[in-house]
């Protein structure tokens, strides 16, 4: 028999056979009909940063540089929000009602992946900063050559003074307690206070970049108590953990954030007191920086997540337009930011008493309605936001902080004599839902919701054990007591995987008889049950 002979005929059926083609068509189509799932802890979609609420000049400078710098408009938004606070930072506080009152200071954390074009973004946000310092420094160094040589004129009479006192106290010829003895020594002493009373004004200092707490807590106290750490990158937060330290060093940035004093006694070195700090952070860094500080002492645990304002944008890397059209930043845009940032810094950078800012009738009435809003969120059993009560317990504070900065940016003259309007207030809320939708992403990259680590914990046991369905009864029965105690502990992961499209619920089967009712089924995603025939069948050609 020849070689042809004893080959089988390979019909179309047999060749669909040796491809498993029926199980992979109908595979295909059963995940043509379920959308592709979302990893656990990734929202379908955050918000946009709502730039069209900030302050006109603002709002134009951050939409343009989003544009030619082709990031999100989170990223600028964020960034102008910090360099508001780094202005008017220990500068102003609002006076909400009776003994509630909130600085304008803020923290603002934006997480992007590397090759973001973040720093181009900061350089473009924050330029006015800098050169406003230089022209505070410009201003300052005169005054500082002054009071040094007046200090030396001072000294030099201080010490004839004291040298001619101790002459007569040497002199035999006058006798102890004398008129003309107690002349000399008084006019030493008060040649001596004359020296002390020549204050020398230190260089003005508006931002730091990596700092380590302690080198904080001194420029805080050298500069009034006001000082801004802004960054495209997220080395402070190692910084503050500890890197050069035993234990993390949190203080600073606590007592900074809310106004409170800070005084810090150092062996061998004065002691620094800060009567009311004001620290604005202002920071871009990479995604997995938000799922590290979780796990860093303290960091949850003493407050300091819950002060920071996170925003975690869509990253459009691989979709960004390629050298858009002229102009890059339309130059009138650019000069308005330029020019009122630094006149809000100019206007404001003198002010040891902080301006009392005050809401109008109409900004009270939305606040109120807000805090009416907001408070069953913070439920620990009902809210939605009750698993993060730290942070959402802040909210509102944050959002009188946003009015108090776009107030003055709206205001910079006379932002002190007129209260905060209605619009302004309406504008810091939306602000403020938007920052409360990032915040729970954040956190939830941080692990922080318990529901959600129990349907990480059901997805892992679906994709090791692969079923195509199952029954809330039996899964009950498969995973470990220690995490799901009962059935109802179950539920809310449950929940979230539907949600995330990793399962379906299917219809209840009507009862039949008596008896307990039968236990609720669920489809599960091709993905996880068939990951091979999952994917579509492949078009490339079989020999």
């Amino acid at each position: 028999m020849t070689a042809s002979a004893r080959r089988a005929p390979r019909t179309a059926d047999t060749v669909l056979d040796q491809l498993d083609a029926a199980r992979r068509l109908h595979a295909h189509a059963e995940t043509a009909a379920w959308d592709a799932p979302v990893p656990i802890g990734t929202h379908r979609s955050l918000p946009l940063f709502p730039s069209a609420v900030l302050p006109d000049w603002v709002g134009a400078q951050v939409d343009a540089v989003a544009e030619f710098t082709q990031t999100p408009v989170d990223l600028a938004s964020c960034v102008a929000l910090a360099a508001l606070s780094t202005a008017t930072g220990g500068r102003a506080v609002v006076n909400v009602r009776g003994s509630w009152v909130e600085p304008v200071n803020i923290f603002t954390v934006v997480a992007m992946p590397p090759a973001s074009r973040k720093s181009a973004v900061f350089r473009a946000m924050t330029q006015p900063l800098l050169t406003a310092e230089r022209e505070l420094i410009s201003r300052t160094e005169p005054q500082i050559k002054e009071a040094e040589l007046a200090r030396r004129v001072a000294k030099s009479a201080a010490d004839k003074a004291a040298g001619k006192a101790a002459a007569l106290a040497a002199s035999d010829s006058q006798v102890p307690g004398s008129d003309a003895a107690d002349k000399a020594f008084a006019e030493a002493s008060s040649a001596a206070m004359a020296v002390n009373a020549v204050a020398i004004p230190v260089l003005p200092r508006l931002v730091a970049d990596d700092i380590t707490p302690e080198a904080a807590a001194s420029l805080l106290a050298e500069q009034g108590g006001r000082l801004a750490v802004l960054s495209a990158e997220g080395g402070i937060f190692a910084t503050i953990g500890g890197r050069y330290a035993k234990t993390p060093n949190l203080e600073v940035f606590l007592k900074g954030h809310a106004g409170d004093m800070l005084r810090v006694d150092r062996q061998g070195r004065p002691a620094e007191h800060v009567e009311h700090a004001a620290l604005t952070l202002g920071l871009a860094v990479q995604p997995e920086v938000i799922t590290d500080i979780a796990s860093m002492p303290g960091f949850r645990g003493k407050g300091l997540l819950a002060r920071v304002l996170y925003a975690i944008p869509a990253s459009n890397v691989g979709r960004r337009q390629i050298n858009p059209p002229p102009p890059p930043i339309p130059p009138h845009v650019a000069a308005t930011y330029d020019t009122r940032l630094r006149k809000l810094v100019a206007e404001l950078h003198g002010w040891d008493d902080p301006a009392s800012l005050q809401l109008s009738a109409d900004a009270d009435a939305a606040l109120l309605e807000l805090e009416t809003r907001h408070e069953p969120r913070l439920h620990p059993e009902t809210g939605d936001l009750g698993y993060l009560a730290d942070w959402a317990g802040k909210f509102v504070g944050a959002v009188v902080r946003i009015a108090g900065l776009m107030h003055l940016a709206d205001n910079i003259r006379d932002g002190y004599r007129t209260p905060i309007s209605e619009a302004t207030m309406h504008a810091a809320i939306t602000i403020g839902e938007y920052f409360t939708a990032h915040a729970v992403a954040a956190f939830d990259a941080m692990g922080a919701d318990p529901a959600q680590e129990k349907a990480r914990h059901v997805l892992r046991w679906l994709e090791h054990h692969q079923p195509s369905e199952f029954t809330v009864r039996l899964l009950f029965s498969k995973l470990p007591r220690s995490q799901f105690g009962t059935v109802a502990t179950l539920e809310p992961a449950l929940d979230i995987l539907e949600q995330y499209g990793w399962i379906r619920r299917q219809p209840d089967p009507e009862r039949t008889g008596p008896g307990r009712r039968p236990s609720p089924t669920y489809h599960v995603h091709p993905q996880i049950h068939d990951p091979q025939g999952a994917q579509p069948p492949s078009t490339a050609p079989h020999n």
